[in-house]
Order: C-alpha cells, then structure tokens, then sequence
C-alpha cells in the first residue's frame, strides 16, 4: 500500500515564485513619537507608514495603533534581497540586522526613533491554526473584570524580541477564550521549531496604557505536541493559567504545476514522491502473487465539495482502490495531482489504521502487509499516530515511511523506534515495525537518479525481513511446506532419443 502525502497553499507565496532571491523580512518599530494629537496619544500609523513607504518602496502600509507613543508593527515587510547586487537596504549589514535612525520632519523638534529589524526567512511552508484561553487572570478594571488579549514575540540571538501576532480583545472576563488563528510557522519561529516564544497577556485600555498582567515563554514544539491534550502554562507574575485549545499544524507544499513542489510533474524527471514510489515499489511488487495494490492519498481537499480527507482512494474509487501494479500506483498518483487540491494537515494513523483493518483479519501467517508512507514534514497527529502504531506492532504489517524535501524529521524519527521503543499512554509496542529514512540522505550527488532510488530501496527494505519473522517466531508459525520442485517437461521424443543411446 502506497500512502502520497499532500498539502494546499490558497494564497500566492513569495516561497513559490522562482525568483533567485534571498527573502528578508522587516519589522517597525518606533519610539518616543511626537504627540501630534490634542486630547490623546498619537495614532502612529499614518505619520510612520509614510516613512515605511519610502523606505520600502511603496510595499505596503503598517496597521493603525490606537494611542501611543512606542508603537510595534505586527505587520511585516517582505522583500527580496540580491546579495550580489548593490541595494539601498543598510539594515542588513547593520549590526544585529538592526537599524535605528531619527524621525525627521518638523523643524525645531524631535520627532522620534524609528527601528527595523531585518531577519532572513526561512523556506518553511507551514502555517499553524493556535486557539488560546486563559482561567483566573487578575483583574485589572475598577468597575469590572478584566479585557484581556495576547502579544506573541520570537525570540532574537541578542536576546531581545520580535513582535508576531495580536490576538482581539474579549471584553469584560477574566476566563477569555480566544479566537482560533492561523499563523505562518515562519512568522512564529522562522521554522526553528525550538526558538523561544514569549507570549505577554494585557488588560486593554482605551488610552492607551494597557496594563500588564502577565506572561509566559513556550516554543512551536513544545504547543505542537498539545494537539491531543490541552497544555497550560502558569502565567508569572499572579497566579493564573492559560491552557492551548489548538495547535493544528497546516502544511503549505505548493502547486504541483510549479517547479517549486515537491509533487512537481516534470516531463523530464521524476519527483522525489515518484522516485520513492518506483524504488521501493517495484521491489515489493516482486513479493505479491497478484501485484494489486490499494494506493491511499492523505491531505487533499476532494471534489466535488472540497472535503478535507486523510485517507482517499488516488485512483477515485473508494471501493475498490487497489492498482495494478507499481505503474498503475504511478498513474492513479499523477492523475490524483489533477484533481484534488493539495491541503493540511498531516494525519498519518487513519492510513495506518487502515492498513491495520486488513492485517488483523489476517493471522495466520499466510499474509504480511506493508505500508509506505511518503510524506515531507510535521505529523500533526502524534499522539494518534503512536498509538495507531502500539496496535499495529502486534498485527502481521511493517510501516516504511520515506521523507522527502528539506524539513525536519524529529517526529519520523521518533516513530522509528530504533534507539527507543514507541509506547502510547503507558503501553509499548510489541515489536520494532516502522523504519524511517530521508530520501534527501541517498541522493546521487552527481544526478544519477537509477542510483539514487537503488541506495532508497536497499535502507529501507533492509529491516523487513527481520520484522516478518519476529512477527511469526513470537507467534510459534512456521513456515509451510516447500513449494514441488520446478521441474521441465521432457519431450516423448526426446525421451526415446536418449533411450537409444
């Protein structure tokens, strides 16, 4: 069973344009503002997004921040950097990527500081949907409770922080419950899943002056593995909790017509999804008296109504999935590239649950099943996929997963096994069934793809006959009876010829 993992990107990226350009983004700051307004703080947003605009070549405005002086910019500038072309962005060659320069303006009086900070994105295609809320925040209004909202800020190497996200204002409580909203992992953390997150809770004013009630630190990682359980964190300061709701990653691979996807269709080579396929395929199909496969596709909006599905038949056909062969899996996957629309998140236990289904009808020894799962970054149901993986320890099946592209593989390797058996909720799988191995690892240096996808099958064909037999050695079956000797028919007349001699 061939399980193709996909995603969707909607919008237009700067990741998916083939452009050979670095991408930096730039985050305003500014201080010590003119207070240009008679009864109340400034709104900087007019007076400073003037200056971004020229500064940055009329690419966009910042948001409107009520009422102050010391306004952050959530909102980022994205632009493209030529290293070896002579550019008027001096932030970059700043120290710290940082800039600081006067506001000028209004002769005779300081006007303020505005601050950029520049950062190298990463080529991270991730997005994540995070709901928060909080339980027994103090209370910071007079005459009610408290109107509580979040500020999230990355990390920086100097130790200081960027601004990334404002969640609204829920009024009057002091047990908010936040809206769910999707974020880039790259606006998060630049694709450091480990970078530290600080995320500050305030009470809003009207003037201005929110009041700081408290905060805490945490990382991408750390909330991706809250996905099947809530994670609260003490708030310092007071006595108080806030406990993630959601952290649904959403993986972002591109359209698969741009040569930028990892599922593009060149009429000149095979992608690294096809080159997987093939290599580990036509090995196994050797192995299957009736080389039918079901092949099983996971993240992909289906038509005709765009329903999200994490175990669909690549061929169209739920009821029978099954292709014939290594080339008809090959020819339902670029046909599925077709019609569906690639989209997050990454569940890998209904394909694993699915192949469990027919290994345990099945246990007698007579069959062994194999699943291939292909995939290119975050498993975004860990939790369920461990467990998923406990049971099928104990069923006659081995799970294969190839990683391709770029990513980080923490979690596959996790899933291998190799250096500590997998357990889920306080049981351990029976037995070693999953091998994980990146496809990036056994590339041919030199292009040469027939060698690459040969270096592929021997790793990750290597633990197989090791997990069949421990599958049956622990369950007493031995092998059945050897197969009449392959013998060829002689000829009477032949048989008569050598009779005479």
């Amino acid at each position: 069973i061939s399980s193709v993992n996909m995603a969707f990107i909607g919008d237009l990226d700067p990741f998916t344009a083939t452009i050979p350009a670095t991408k930096v983004e730039l985050t305003v700051s500014c201080r010590n503002l003119l207070d240009r307004d008679t009864f109340s703080k400034s709104d900087p947003s007019n007076q400073c997004s003037i200056i971004t605009c020229l500064l940055f070549s009329q690419y966009g405005r910042t948001e409107v921040i009520d009422n102050t002086l010391n306004p952050d910019f959530v909102r980022k500038f994205i632009l493209d950097y030529f290293f070896e072309e002579r550019q008027n962005l001096q932030v970059v060659g700043s120290l710290g990527s940082r800039l600081e320069k006067p506001l000028i303006g209004i002769p005779g009086k300081k006007c303020g500081t505005i601050i950029v900070r520049a950062e190298e994105l990463s080529n991270c295609r991730e997005s994540v949907m995070l709901q928060f809320c909080g339980n027994k925040l103090d209370k910071k209004d007079f005459f009610g409770k408290s109107d509580p909202f979040l500020v999230f800020y990355r990390s920086n190497e100097d130790g200081s922080y960027t601004i990334c996200h404002k969640t609204e204002v829920v009024k009057n409580t002091l047990d908010p419950v936040w809206q769910a909203f999707k974020i880039p992992v790259r606006a998060l953390c630049n694709g450091d899943y480990d970078r530290s997150i600080k995320v500050e809770v305030y009470d809003w004013d009207r003037d201005g002056g929110h009041d700081f009630i408290g905060e805490f630190s945490t990382s991408y990682r750390e909330m991706s593995r809250s996905q099947s359980q809530f994670h609260i964190y003490e708030v310092t300061i007071l006595l108080m909790l806030m406990c993630v709701l959601l952290c649904s990653t959403i993986r972002v691979l591109g359209n698969p017509s741009q040569p930028t996807s990892l599922h593009y269709m060149s009429p000149y080579q095979l992608n690294a999804y096809a080159m997987a396929l093939r290599a580990v395929g036509e090995i196994i199909q050797d192995y299957d008296s009736d080389k039918m496969f079901p092949a099983l596709g996971f993240g992909a909006k289906l038509p005709p109504d765009g329903r999200v599905s994490h175990e669909f038949a690549l061929n169209g056909n739920p009821q029978n999935p099954y292709c014939s062969g290594i080339e008809g899996v090959m020819e339902a996957y670029y046909q599925s590239l077709k019609s569906v629309r690639l989209y997050g998140p990454t569940h890998f236990s209904p394909v694993i649950n699915h192949v469990a289904r027919y290994a345990s009808a099945v246990t007698d020894g007579s069959q062994y099943f194999i699943l291939l799962i292909i995939s290119d970054g975050v498993i975004t149901d860990m939790a369920q996929t461990k467990e998923s993986i406990v049971n099928a320890a104990s069923l006659p099946m081995s799970i294969i997963i190839v990683g391709v592209g770029p990513a980080e593989f923490d979690e596959m390797i996790e899933l291998d096994g190799d250096e500590e058996r997998i357990s889920s909720q306080g049981r351990f799988a029976e037995r070693d069934i999953v091998q994980f191995v990146p496809f990036r690892d056994y590339i041919d240096r030199r292009g040469n793809h027939i060698l690459s996808m040969a270096r592929l099958a021997k790793e990750v064909l290597a633990e197989i006959p090791d997990q069949l037999l421990s599958y049956m050695r622990t369950r007493g079956i031995k092998p059945g009876p050897l197969p009449p000797p392959y013998t060829t028919a002689i000829h009477p007349l032949l048989t008569r010829r050598v009779s005479r001699i």
